[in-house]
């Protein structure tokens, strides 16, 4: 099959519903070989059925493409490593892993419950590591036995990783984590030939209907649907393609029609006496840094 992945060995976690579903068919049409990994859980992580997965892997065989179902949970480091194997062993090798995979428990910070809390960062960031650390040792594998390898990894923060979300503290822990993990792997990768990238979109789902009932709201019928999940595939597809083999630690936001390329933290105004200060002579200079710096974007809510 013809097509900008085409040939290509996907993974996609969370692909039962919402953006998950989304990069699966999407990939699929591009002539990808689709794992469609996904647990059937409810938003909170509750649960589970073989039904969501199955439903994608059906549509996309419907379309003459070729998908597996697969149920493990990528927060679970052997059920992980099952995954990865499990694409290896469908359809020889791996090519792209797409991090999706998610839960949503909101609290504010005076409320967290430990439990929730935990759970929000084992799907979240310990769902990206897990996947991350077992295709990274298949692609260093295939690289030490003298296979070319031109693998992709695209990994999925938030706004509320960029900028932080009120009610959403354990959420935008985990999503803030997920571009440090983004940034790290990017560097320690990059001598296998994978590239590591990671996106901040707005969409539609389960979460953020519940979350931003108002802003996710679908417009009249025939008007541009800028929250479709559908709208932040097209660049989840071509970071995983062979074109994007010179773009890697970089973090996107993506919605509607809008691209943007997240700017994130850098070195801003400073100042070196060549000693130590004392505390009472800051009073003074952090005002003076602060004025000179750019003011931070709000938080989310705030």
């Amino acid at each position: 099959m013809s097509g900008l992945c085409a040939g290509r060995v996907v993974i996609v976690t969370g692909a039962g519903r919402g953006l998950g579903r989304a990069h699966a068919l999407a990939f699929a049409a591009e002539g990808a070989r689709v794992v469609v990994n996904d647990v059937g859980a409810a938003l909170d992580g509750s649960g589970g059925s073989a039904g969501p997965a199955a439903e994608v892997v059906a549509e996309i065989r419907a379309a003459g493409c070729e998908a597996v179902a697969d149920g493990e949970d990528v927060a679970d480091w052997a059920g992980a490593a099952r995954l990865v194997a499990h694409a290896v062993g469908e359809f020889g090798r791996l090519d792209v892993l797409v991090n999706n995979a998610g839960i949503l428990r909101d609290r504010m910070v005076v409320s967290l419950d430990e439990g929730e809390w935990d759970a929000v960062l084992r799907v979240h960031l310990k769902g990206h590591a897990a996947t991350l650390h077992h295709a990274a040792a298949h692609w260093r594998a295939r690289g030490k036995a003298g296979e070319p390898v031109d693998a992709r990894v695209v990994n999925t923060s938030s706004g509320a990783g960029l900028l932080g979300s009120v009610g959403q503290g354990s959420y935008s822990t985990a999503k803030a984590g997920i571009l440090g993990l983004t940034m790290v792997a990017a560097a320690e990768l990059a001598r296998y030939g994978v590239t590591v990238n990671a996106i901040a979109p707005a969409a539609r789902t389960r979460m953020t209907e519940r979350a931003f009932a108002d802003a996710m709201t679908a417009p009249e019928r025939g008007a541009f649907d800028a929250m479709a999940p559908e709208n932040v595939s097209p660049l989840v597809v071509w970071l995983g393609s062979t074109e994007s083999r010179e773009v890697t630690g970089r973090v996107f936001e993506v919605d509607g029609g809008r691209i943007v390329v997240a700017d994130g933290w850098r070195r801003g105004p400073s100042v070196d006496q060549g000693r130590r200060w004392t505390p009472g002579e800051l009073g003074d200079v952090v005002p003076k840094l602060l004025a000179e710096a750019t003011a931070p974007e709000p938080v989310y809510g705030s």
